[in-house]
Parts: C-alpha cells; structure tokens; sequence
C-alpha cells in the first residue's frame, strides 16, 4: 500500500526536526509500539549509558595523555567509596577522599581535578583533550599546579584536592550523568578559593561538553577563561558570578575566530 500524500508530509517534517536535535521525536509506530529500529536503538542506548557508568576508568591510559598536556606528573587519587557499587549508593562517600590523601602541596593560581564522576567512558574520550584546550586559554596568565586524577569521585572530593595543594582557583573537569542520546558528557566545575564545606551554590557549572555534537573543547574554555577572571576580579564564585562571554563576544565579532 502506497503512503498518503499527509503520510508523507508528516515523515518529511519529523525527518527536519531530528536534524536540530538529538531527542527521540517523531519516531513512528508499528501498531501500537515504536517500529522495531527505534526499540533496538533505543535498548542499545541504554546499554551505552549503563556502560558509561560501569566500565572503570583506565588511570594509567588515562595519565599518559594527561601528562602530554605538560603542566606536570599527574596524581591519582580515589574517593572514600571502596566500589563502584558502592559510590552510586553512597554519594558523600564520593565526596570525601581516602583516609591518606597523597597530594603533594604545589601553590597556584589554578589547580585541575580530572574526576571520572558518573561516566568514566566521557573522560576518557575527552579529558586530555579538554585540559589541553584549558592550558592552552589560561596558561599566559595564570601558573597551574599538577593535574590529579580522580576515581570514584564526586565534584566536591575537588575541593579536599585544592586545599591539599593549595591552589587558588580550581577546575573539576568530571564525567556527567549519561542519558539515552548522550552517554560520555564532561562537565566543568569552578570553585574559586576551594575548601572542604564548599557546596555548589559556590560553584560554577560549564556542561554538555562532548564535540562534534556537544560543545566544543575551544569554546568550553573559553567559557571557563572568563568565568576564572571574573572569579579573581569578584573574588568568590558561585551564584554571583555570571558568564559574560556570550555578551563579550557579540559585541566583539573578532573574539569568535
């Protein structure tokens, strides 16, 4: 049976949309359930964002790209949780480091905290390369300590490293919550003068980095350059810091290239 010339219509608009977007829309049906594509699509989806959050992270694979970066020999640490298992039941664990926290104190103006967080698999594929492009935004201007790298970590094991370091401003480059059209997402997180008590109203959140459909490493520390000046200009971050970058760049066309 041919399709209606409405059939057709309908298919060419769902099949415009999709292109904006990665959500499942307009996905059709066969009967009363989706076609057989979209449910195995949608099943291996689920499988990529369950992996995401298993799958352990490969810390010397890992350390060797970090170390290429060339701001010095990366630590790795862990967070109080004994398991993966039992990090995803016990969030504070994730927060709170180890009994023996081997950090050695190198005081700076930034200090990095690569965290594997709620998807390994994200900063594998981007860490590295997202600190690079970090380096590379902020390194003229500020001296940076050590990159360390944690697992089992929640944002706030970050601040234990900072304090542990001492540094002035700190950047915790994590993997985010996978979701079934997104399964390796960083997150960055900016606390300026870090220290245990800190909670997120004093941070700064720059998400959904994960090029080419994402944004881009370039842009990401962009972002962060602006929000790390605007932190030592303010003197706090947090709830009273704003990106401006967007603004700055509109009304600077040159800033974009």
């Amino acid at each position: 049976m041919r399709d209606k010339p409405t059939d057709v219509a309908v298919q060419e608009f769902w099949d415009e949309l999709r292109k904006t977007t990665q959500a499942r829309i307009g996905l059709g049906r066969a009967g009363t359930a989706l076609p057989t594509r979209q449910v195995l699509e949608l099943a291996a989806a689920h499988a990529a964002a369950r992996d995401a959050v298993h799958i352990p992270l490969d810390t010397a694979e890992l350390a060797d790209t970090v170390r290429a970066v060339g701001i010095g020999e990366p630590a790795v640490v862990t967070s109080r949780a004994g398991s993966r298992e039992e990090y995803l039941r016990r969030p504070d664990l994730g927060r709170m480091p180890a009994e023996s926290l081997q950090v050695p104190a190198c005081p700076a103006d930034i200090g990095f905290v690569l965290a594997d967080g709620l998807s390994p698999t994200a900063l594998s594929h981007h860490g590295a390369k997202l600190l690079a492009a970090l380096v590379s935004a902020l390194g003229d201007r500020y001296s940076m300590a050590p990159p360390v790298i944690a697992t089992q970590a929640r944002v706030a094991l970050g601040d234990h490293i900072a304090a542990a370091q001492g540094v002035r401003t700190l950047l915790v480059i994590i993997g985010e919550r996978p979701g079934l059209s997104v399964a390796d997402s960083l997150g960055i997180y900016l606390t300026h003068l870090p220290r245990p008590g800190r909670t997120d109203a004093d941070r700064n959140c720059i998400s959904n980095i994960h090029p080419p459909d994402g944004l881009g490493y370039t842009e990401a520390a962009r972002v962060a350059a602006g929000l790390v000046g605007g932190a030592v200009a303010l003197g706090r971050s947090g709830v009273d810091l704003k990106d401006t970058s967007r603004a700055l760049a509109a009304a600077d066309p040159d800033e974009l290239t």
